[in-house]
């Protein structure tokens, strides 16, 4: 028991060694100042949205964009109403918006639902007439000044760039507020910092931007894994594209609110990573001895440890515990080190919850009880990705739609601050 317990001691050490330069990344933005941008251009933007019954809240996204301070007539809307069966489409076009409907019931899923829509778009205005292209989730409401601070970065030399993403319904619940909690610790505290760092940032799943030269080259949407956002990332950073980030672009996204939604897609996600790590993880490893080593590093770090070691320490530990209790070995020498990593992982996801909380306190619209509970929940929400993971490395995924119902405004989330 005691090689289980000294097993136990290195995983968490080889774990800390790993992501120890992300406790750095908590320094970079008091340290660092932003680089002056240069002069923004008067570019031409699509707006890409794949819609599945989103009826309840596209129209918020769609005003949004319509309320832009940026110039209306250069930007376009178009969405994709993918396998719908409620009125998405018609309040979209209510709206102005350029609506295709799709109906696929093999190729389903987000990927496939944006190589539809960049093909219309093809046909309808060849590969030139815009120069860039933004993608949102139908749940998402834009700041006022998002895609004119996006544009600043698109002009300033950036060919793929992501934003700060915040929530619709922190307040919700410990489940939504640990979603919304680590969106803002990725926004500030991983992408800011990379992108101070002048190092490559991460797609997440919704908000971002990529110019009319990426759009060429890919000839569509070409990434299908059940996490299109990390695949599309990885890919990039591994040919030396370098993503960057817009601190003062701020993106509201709804995120579920219920245990079992919260399962579904973390298991969609960890098995996409799972996937990412299949198709790309050899080649990620060999970038890190090449050019764009550093951002190869950390996309490692992304989609590999935490992975393989939470995996390999839980199997190892439960086995140990079996086969204790089986022979008549004491097996407290092991249990002691499982809480003891249990605690250690709770006090370090409690001082990334605080530190976040604390520096974003302004950006989170709720009252101030909730934002003080959510810190010590939050927590418990990141270890509960361990039994998924888990479960996620042996049984079957496909991508599932996400029921979104919070129809809020912009004014309507900013109202719900205490």
């Amino acid at each position: 028991m005691q090689i289980v317990v000294i097993a136990n001691f290195l995983i968490w050490l080889i774990f800390f060694i790993c992501y120890l330069y992300q406790i750095f990344y908590i320094l970079v933005p008091y340290i660092k100042k932003d680089r002056p941008q240069g002069e923004a251009q008067k570019n031409r933007f699509a707006v890409l949205i794949s819609a599945r019954n989103e009826s309840h809240v596209i129209k918020n996204l769609i005003d949004s964009i319509n309320k832009q301070t940026y110039p209306r007539e250069l930007i376009d809307v178009y969405v994709v109403a993918d396998n719908c069966t409620d009125n998405t489409a018609d309040i979209a076009r209510e709206l102005g918006a350029n609506v295709y409907n799709r109906f696929d019931n093999v190729n389903i899923g987000k990927g496939y639902a944006l190589n539809f829509l960049l093909g219309k778009i093809k046909n309808k205005h060849g590969n030139d007439y815009y120069d860039g292209y933004f993608v949102f989730d139908a749940d998402n409401v834009l700041d006022n000044r998002y895609i004119e601070e996006m544009n600043k970065t698109l002009s300033s030399g950036y060919k793929i760039i992501t934003s700060y993403r915040n929530s619709k319904n922190y307040g919700d619940n410990w489940i939504s507020a640990g979603y919304g909690l680590w969106f803002l610790r990725e926004s500030k505290y991983l992408n800011y910092a990379r992108m101070l760092m002048d190092t490559s940032c991460a797609i997440s799943g919704t908000g971002f931007l990529f110019d009319k030269e990426i759009a060429k080259k890919l000839n569509g949407w070409n990434y299908y894994l059940l996490t299109e956002d990390i695949e599309f990332t990885v890919d990039h950073v591994i040919n030396e594209h370098k993503i960057g980030y817009c601190n003062k672009a701020v993106l509201y996204d709804e995120q579920p609110n219920t245990f079992g939604q919260s399962v579904r897609q973390r298991m969609r996600w960890a098995k996409g990573y799972f996937q990412v790590l299949c198709n790309y993880g050899p080649r990620l490893v060999k970038g890190i001895f090449g050019k764009n080593k550093f951002s190869c590093y950390d996309m490692s770090m992304s989609i590999m440890p935490a992975l393989i070691l939470t995996i390999f320490c839980t199997v190892i530990n439960i086995t140990a515990v079996v086969t204790g209790l089986a022979i008549g070995i004491s097996v407290l020498p092991v249990v002691k080190s499982v809480i003891s990593g249990i605690l250690g992982m709770y006090l370090m996801m409690y001082i990334i919850g605080f530190i976040t909380t604390i520096s974003e306190w302004k950006k989170i619209y709720t009252n101030t009880f909730k934002k003080i509970l959510y810190m010590f929940t939050f927590p418990i929400f990141m270890m509960t990705y361990i039994p998924i993971t888990i479960v996620a490395l042996f049984k079957k995924v496909e991508w599932k739609p996400i029921v979104h119902s919070e129809s809020k405004t912009l004014d309507d989330i900013k109202s719900s601050a205490g």
